[in-house]
């Protein structure tokens, strides 16, 4: 194709386009869920609907091939032809993941491909209506049952009732009948029958039998017309129905008297070709006269009030037409309102209800229109811009503040008091504007859960929580892997099978909960599973097996401390590996990612009850709390995230275990390493010197350690500022900034540096 188009028109196509197949990913796994959720039904139609528009607009054919076959699918479930079936969403899963394919070469500016064959065709399979290619489902089945045999009731009883009166004569009516029917009512039943006043008197029955039951000896016989003028005066009462001359001039009657009667005959008594909502509306303005038919409140009640009362004259009437088969049209007008008087009924009310949707989607359109007018979409590129701008500003206050406290005029320190007010105000604001709701990947995990779960014939329900939470839009999209694999984890290390999990007293169905809350500067992601946990004794075996320790050194890990190396690379607590996980890659390249954010990561687990693993990550990349630090004369920042705590210790009070230096902190040994061994190797072997320094306890996931510094400077924000090319790289670093004196000081990363050094600094 060619993308010579407006690019202003495509962009916006590429920005709506994207945002509803990100939520139809999340719709059509909860459809699955709740598949008779009608408004979940037309939000998926109207999402397929509004891409295939824009895809036409572009004349982006092989997009609109495929938003179109979906869409057939959905108006059909909607309108109730079909019902929603897991053979069916893997179709519409596997649709919406070729719309995403052809979607991201329309971003990529590639030239699209066409759909699978094979799934286009299974698309226009399931657009036709299920009774077209499948026979009637069985729940339909079901439901007609109890009509069915309260008619045949009621057919069954008033046959006793006729029959009685003919084959034992008057008689009969008083001692042979089951209901003990009267003169009168007999005489009620004749006159409903035949007419009043036409019926044949009791004392001519024996002779009146066979001339009544002449005309009816022949079904396919046809209709008089005093006969179909007695069926219209039945129906509409006596004059009042239309006449046989105004039935053969309407322009969509037929020719005859006896084609049309039959016609629906054979619509009303076929129950696999239902009569379409268009040919009852006919045969109601042929019956009654153009628009002058009974409302489907008229008709509902009417309909109810035979089922309620099967004695009543209506029924009587119905059923006694039915019985005495005078011709097939005797049962088409009457008995047709009862067969598709539930469909009948259902079309008008559900295209009321469609009307009162459209109305209010146009409302609602209307109301987002006028707040889309009042948004303005801004490219992330000037987002970032200003947030440098900002974050020169704080630098700008920091240096400001610095001066101030060094100056006694008090003028000068107002002035510069309001500019710290003015500039973080200034700072949270703009940082709103990148912020995103983490919603954004959240919502991808539906889909992930239902795939694996499917894949590993698992039952799995995921609860979302703290979805509205927002962070840095950075973040957002650095997160969406990481979360990804400790979820994919979840699922296939955590939860059992469901024999498994039955056996052991649990639900059949496991449960992931992932969720996200705001904990002061910071976000709490949190993945928790109800699974077999993790066992602390098998990671040890697994770590001596794998010569990651020997025995000794396992033997004295904390059940912490073994959950944690799983994050080790190479580390996998799975014996086979496969397509989803097993090959010891994935935890260590979260861990590191996590790292990268100046995050941290936890795990906790129980034998049996499940693993719960906590994510910490800033709300924002581009301003990060620091403490500020001297070593040899330098300035650094270490990120205040990883801070645990700041002592005063007697530098003689170390202890040396297995080569490693360490001191004792509320009895937990922890490994001490000085900082100017590794950031100015050239000023010498530190801790060859005596008396006291300061020590900063840094904690790493669940592991802590002590640094050891020469000066504690203080607390500061700063604006992160990437490294030039020469010093990308460097290990330990993640950046640079300009401290409120004006020096250039490094951003320190903990676990690189860790990584580094921390294994060459034995004695």
């Amino acid at each position: 194709m060619s993308y010579e188009l407006d690019e202003d028109i495509l962009q916006d196509f590429l920005v709506e386009a994207g945002e509803i197949l990100e939520l139809l990913s999340e719709q059509l796994v909860e459809l699955e869920n709740n598949p008779e959720d009608r408004d979940l039904l037309n939000a998926i139609f109207r999402g397929f609907h509004t891409v295939k528009g824009g895809a036409g607009f572009l004349a982006l054919s092989e997009l609109v091939e495929t938003c179109h076959g979906a869409e057939n699918v959905f108006d059909i479930l909607r309108n109730g032809q079909r019902h929603v079936s897991p053979s069916l969403m893997d179709t519409m899963l596997k649709a919406l993941d070729t719309v995403n394919e052809q979607f991201r070469a329309v971003q990529d500016g590639e030239s699209l491909q066409s759909a699978d064959p094979a799934l286009l065709d299974e698309l226009h399979r399931l657009s036709k209506p299920a009774s077209d290619d499948e026979t009637e489902s069985h729940d339909v089945e079901l439901a007609a049952e109890p009509v069915v045999e309260a008619v045949a009731k009621v057919v069954v009883e008033t046959e006793a009732i006729i029959e009685a009166p003919v084959s034992n004569n008057d008689s009969a009516v008083h001692q042979g009948s089951i209901d003990d029917i009267t003169d009168d009512e007999f005489e009620k039943l004749l006159d409903e029958l035949h007419g009043k006043g036409k019926a044949p008197g009791t004392e001519q029955n024996n002779a009146a039998v066979p001339t009544s039951s002449a005309p009816h000896a022949d079904i396919g016989g046809d209709i008089t017309d005093d006969e179909f003028e007695k069926l219209l005066d039945q129906l509409h009462g006596v004059g009042k129905g239309p006449s046989i001359e105004s039935l053969a001039s309407s322009p969509a009657s037929v020719s005859n008297h006896t084609e049309k009667p039959a016609a629906a005959a054979k619509i009303s008594t076929s129950g696999d070709d239902l009569m379409s909502d268009d040919e009852f509306e006919r045969l109601l303005d042929e019956l009654h006269g153009s628009g002058k038919g009974p409302s489907v409140e008229e008709l509902d009640m009417a309909t109810r009030s035979v089922a309620e009362s099967a004695h009543s004259s209506t029924a009587q009437t119905l059923v006694s037409q039915a019985i005495d088969k005078p011709s097939p049209v005797v049962a088409a007008p009457v008995a047709k309102p009862m067969t598709v008087q539930k469909p009948a009924a259902k079309a008008p009310v559900a295209a009321l209800k469609e009307a009162d949707e459209s109305r209010e989607v146009a409302a609602t359109g209307g109301a987002k229109k006028a707040q889309a007018e009042s948004t303005v979409r801004v490219d992330t590129s000037t987002l970032d811009t200003i947030m440098n701008m900002v974050g020169e500003l704080v630098l700008v206050r920091n240096r400001l503040l610095s001066l101030g406290l060094n100056s006694n005029d008090e003028e000068m320190s107002k002035a510069v008091a309001n500019l710290d007010v003015v500039t973080a105000d200034l700072q949270g604001a703009v940082m709103k504007t990148r912020m995103q709701p983490i919603k954004k990947v959240f919502g991808r995990f539906p889909r992930v859960v239902r795939d694996l779960a499917r894949s590993l014939n698992k039952d799995i329900d995921l609860e979302l929580r703290g979805e509205d939470t927002d962070l840095d839009k950075n973040l957002v999209e650095a997160l969406a892997d990481p979360l990804i694999h400790l979820v994919r984890n979840s699922v296939d290390h955590g939860i059992e099978m469901p024999d498994e999990r039955a056996k052991n007293g649990k639900a059949r169905t496991g449960k992931v909960i992932l969720s996200a809350s705001q904990e002061g500067d910071h976000i709490e992601l949190a993945i928790v599973d109800d699974g077999a946990g993790m066992d602390p004794d098998k990671l040890r075996a697994i770590a001596v097996k794998r010569s990651v320790m020997d025995e000794d050194a396992a033997a004295r890990l904390t059940d912490k401390e073994c959950f944690n190396l799983i994050f080790m690379p190479g580390f996998s607590s799975k014996e086979k590996i496969s397509d989803i996980s097993g090959r010891g890659v994935g935890m260590d390249v979260v861990k590191t990612a996590i790292n990268t954010l100046n995050g941290s990561i936890d795990i906790d687990s129980s034998i049996g009850k499940g693993t719960k693993i906590t994510i910490k990550v800033p709300l924002t990349l581009a301003i990060l709390p620091t403490l500020m630090v001297g070593v040899a004369g330098h300035p650094f920042a270490l990120p205040l995230a990883s801070v645990n705590e700041i002592f005063h210790l007697d530098l003689r009070r170390t202890n040396v275990v297995d080569g490693q230096l360490t001191i004792i902190v509320r009895e937990k040994s922890i490994p001490l390493f000085y900082l100017q061994n590794w950031l100015a190797p050239k000023q010498g072997k530190a801790q060859l010197r005596q008396g006291h320094g300061h020590v900063v306890i840094v904690q790493i996931g669940s592991q802590r350690i002590g640094l050891v510094v020469d000066t504690l400077i203080g607390q500061e924000e700063v604006v992160i500022k990437p490294l030039d090319k020469l010093l990308q790289g460097t290990p330990g670093m993640s950046g640079a900034t300009i401290t409120s004196d004006g020096h250039i000081a490094l951003i320190l990363d903990v676990p690189d540096l860790l990584k580094q050094y921390a294994a060459a600094s034995r004695i």
